[in-house]
């Protein structure tokens, strides 16, 4: 094994050089380097003490919290896949990706267990091991993650050459993405993936050990996960991390602890501004606010810059992570640019055949190198649709200028940003298709002030009915996550369509642009 692409053994290596110097601030307590190589060490012990091995899968479902990163180095550490999921999905959309991933254990916090308990995983799922961070559970089946771990305090993980990672293409993380057919992918993301994403980052953020990262994306997410916290180790550097956006938190803290990087979406950065200026505090110590997951608007841009949040910005997907970037002079020197390739991967826009197009032209976003995830979980034809002659192809459409940056123009694959969250109308689509008064649906995203983008579901009745609105909207209640559900309806008669009978979404919409 390479030791130096692990980043249980970065975090190792700190707690040898740096012991005492803070990793994690979380509710304003601090954890230490050497603090989080004992709770890394006590925690992979706990999972050996289950059965876990090499090659398992770990599930968790948990809110920013610095459990989530003891399970993702104990992980790291023996080998096992860590599966990270978006606590803020419904039971259903759980019980598919607990039945695709097939976990040996799902640990998961206070705002998943009415998910749990919903669908009897205690019961219904075995051999499943279940474990809750914070008040246990109903079930005297599910172990109580703080007191088990702790059992093992001061206890390393016995690591021999089978169990440990032997070579950095092996998975570390399955991170799952919404898919264009209706059900979200597990990309699989290697060790070496992480590395070379670690070291972009680090050229990015121009990163260094007295930085103080404010982390608030969800660690679910490649942007919490990959962008922040995981160079934020690789680097020695120090981490607050916020359970949740609380944007008065956010200049607290900022000035508390003399936050340097940070990283958020246009609606985390719309939601700052709205702060009032008296309650804003002292920036003077932040040197670099990143933004990506939307389109960004020039205007968002300036209004950042004037506020003191200088304004860099990123664009990425969770299959490659961090692809372009601009720096706060190209963002505002370039409007609507999303800057230039990052340094460790090949980037290119080509046209249907696979060839570069000329400046000027547009084609589709394609990557290979080092930052390419290996695959789509059990996923072969995906996987295969989406990795061609090498080159993964991203489903964005760009056209790039003479200097070489890109500007992004539309996506190949049906897909809106909204709050920083992924939402692929097939998935909402084939949900309401399901509704008996619906004869068909088709969502399209469309521009929110507060949200940068919405779901606008045009419906087609079955005869006779009297169908609503709001009964459109609440038929997603709990059978898909409430950032998916779409915020206007509107009935029609039929959908514009293509001669292979498509429906010409482009056209819809334009119809509610116009």
């Amino acid at each position: 094994m390479i030791k130096s692409m692990n980043i249980a053994w970065w975090v190792q290596r700190w707690s040898d050089l740096e012991p005492h110097k803070t990793a994690i601030i979380f509710e304003d307590n601090r954890i230490s380097y050497l603090d989080l190589h004992r709770r890394a060490n006590r925690t992979g012990r706990w999972l050996q003490s289950l059965g876990i091995e090499k090659g398992d899968r770990v599930a968790t479902m948990l809110a920013n919290c610095p459990e989530f990163i003891d399970l993702y180095l104990a992980c790291a550490k023996l080998g096992a896949i860590f599966v990270p999921l978006n606590h803020r999905v419904t039971a259903l959309e759980l019980d598919y990706f607990l039945k695709n991933s097939r976990p040996r254990l799902f640990v998961f916090g206070n705002e998943t267990a009415s998910n749990v308990e919903a669908l009897n995983l205690a019961a219904n799922r075995a051999p499943l091991l279940l474990a809750s961070v914070g008040p246990s559970a109903s079930s005297a089946a599910i172990f109580d993650f703080r007191s088990e771990t702790e059992a093992f305090d001061g206890q390393e993980p016995f690591l021999t050459q089978s169990l440990a990672p032997a070579n950095p293409e092996e998975p570390q993380v399955i991170m799952y993405t919404s898919g264009t057919t209706g059900q979200p992918k597990g990309a699989v993301l290697s060790f070496r993936k992480t590395f070379f994403n670690c070291l972009n980052a680090d050229i990015f953020f121009q990163m260094d050990s007295d930085d103080i990262m404010l982390v608030i994306l969800p660690l679910f997410h490649s942007g919490g996960l990959f962008i922040q916290t995981s160079p934020s180790l690789y680097k020695g550097a120090t981490m607050v991390i916020h359970p949740r956006f609380d944007p008065v938190k956010f200049y607290r803290d900022v000035e508390r602890y003399r936050v340097t990087k940070f990283l958020g979406v246009p609606t985390v950065y719309k939601g700052l501004l709205k702060v009032d200026r008296e309650k804003r505090g002292d920036l003077s110590s932040l040197k670099v606010c990143a933004g990506g997951g939307e389109k960004i608007s020039p205007e968002l841009i300036a209004q950042c810059r004037e506020a003191g949040l200088a304004f860099r910005q990123i664009m990425g997907q969770t299959e490659t992570s961090i692809l372009l970037w601009a720096s706060e002079e190209d963002s505002f020197r370039k409007p609507g640019t999303a800057g230039r390739p990052v340094f460790h991967a090949e980037v290119d826009i080509v046209d249907r055949s696979g060839r570069p197009v000329k400046p000027g032209e547009i084609g589709e976003i394609v990557a290979r190198g080092s930052i390419m995830m290996n695959e789509y979980w059990q996923d072969p034809a995906n996987t295969e649709e989406t990795i061609r002659n090498g080159w993964l192809h991203t489903g964005d459409l760009a056209r790039m200028d003479d200097e070489g940056y890109y500007y992004l123009v539309d996506r190949v694959r049906d897909m809106y940003i909204s709050g920083g969250e992924n939402v692929y109308p097939a998935e909402v689509e084939r949900v309401l298709r399901e509704h008996p008064e619906i004869e068909d649906i088709a969502i399209v995203g469309i521009p929110d002030e507060t949200w940068g983008e919405v779901g606008h579901a045009y419906v087609i009745r079955k005869a006779g009915s009297t169908l609503i609105d709001e009964e459109v909207i609440a038929f997603c209640s709990g059978r898909l996550a409430r950032y998916k559900w779409p915020k206007k309806v509107t009935f029609a008669k039929e959908f514009p369509r293509t001669s292979l009978g498509k429906v010409r979404k482009q056209l819809l919409a334009e119809m509610t642009s116009g």
